[in-house]
């Protein structure tokens, strides 16, 4: 019996450590080769001597359990090196069929309190990051698809939060980046379908080391064992899941997804509509319709969906 995603080949942006890792230990355990991205270099150990990137760890570990990877070190935010990246997958496996891009970093300040940096760094390393890569991989199916190849085979799987489905009041930076990767998903998905391409977001909740200060107070394992509730091993295989033929029909989503749980978040819904009596509005007819709208409405209740919080295994 073959494995769901044998003969593919994946990039995995991010995937050094923590959720990336867990990602592409699922892929290659699903039969996927993997092209394991990540920015950090090699270092040294407590003894002085060379160590190796995070990236390389992971590809070492994939292969020595039988599978295939390479690992590429680069910040997927420069264009070039995304373009080197999708490159690399096609000149080692002849072909890319799965973009996961996980990569990314925090900066978390209140709005007031956040520098042009703070703002332009997480921006620029998950929207942007997540625009180079799908660009390249965009533009690797549709040339093959135009060249008359049938059957082109693509799936990418892209990394929102929900910070920006709750609204995180501390995060104004990467709720922004994480709202905009649901619009690039939205527009790829569209846009990539009639090439053979799916594209779908999740938001995940994982204790790695990029969030241990923002889960420091929610529950660990207790003395008996078991699995975090927040591991990202929570996570990977939904992400292997979208990666499969199987999730053919699933295209455009945006999916909840941690401790046991997979939430599928509905689009948007008009929630009322006023016309006007006249040709066009008045501030006057306008104060007439919306304030009383709005003064019944939860005091406090914003287009942001808080409750996601709140959702947990078993309801």
């Amino acid at each position: 019996m073959s494995l769901p995603l044998e003969g593919l080949s994946a990039i995995v942006t991010g995937a050094g450590r923590g959720l990336g890792r867990a990602e592409a230990l699922e892929l290659a355990r699903l039969g996927a080769a993997v092209v394991v991205n990540d920015y950090g270099q090699p270092g040294r150990d407590g003894s002085g001597a060379a160590s190796a990137a995070p990236a390389e760890e992971v590809a070492a570990e994939i292969r020595a359990a039988g599978g295939g990877a390479v690992a590429h070190l680069g910040d997927i935010a420069d264009f070039e090196t995304a373009r080197a990246l999708v490159d690399l997958a096609v000149t080692e496996f002849g072909k890319l069929d799965v973009l996961v891009n996980n990569a990314g970093i925090l900066r978390d300040r209140m709005v007031f309190s956040m520098s042009e940096e703070e703002w332009d760094s997480v921006i620029r390393v998950h929207l942007k990051g997540h625009f180079n890569t799908t660009h390249f991989a965009a533009v690797h199916w549709r040339t093959r698809a135009k060249a008359g190849e049938s059957g082109v085979y693509g799936r990418i799987v892209n990394t929102s939060s929900e910070a920006f489905l709750a609204g995180s009041a501390g995060q104004p930076n990467y709720a922004a980046a994480k709202g905009g990767i649901v619009g690039l998903t939205t527009s790829t998905a569209l846009a990539l379908a009639r090439y053979g391409v799916t594209a779908n977001a999740i938001c995940p909740r994982a204790r790695t080391r990029m969030t241990e200060d923002v889960f420091a107070g929610f529950a660990e394992p207790g003395d008996e064992g078991g699995l975090d509730p927040l591991s990202p091993e929570h996570v990977a295989p939904l992400v292997g899941y979208l990666a499969s033929p199987a999730a053919a029909g699933v295209n455009g989503q945006l999916l909840v997804v941690h401790g046991g749980m997979v939430a599928i978040v509905d689009r948007p819904r008009v929630a009322a509509q006023f016309d006007t009596a006249k040709e066009a509005f008045t501030y006057e007819e306008l104060d007439g319709l919306l304030t009383p709208h709005y003064a019944a409405r939860p005091t406090g209740e914003t287009f942001a969906a808080s409750e996601v919080l709140g959702l947990k295994k078993g309801g």
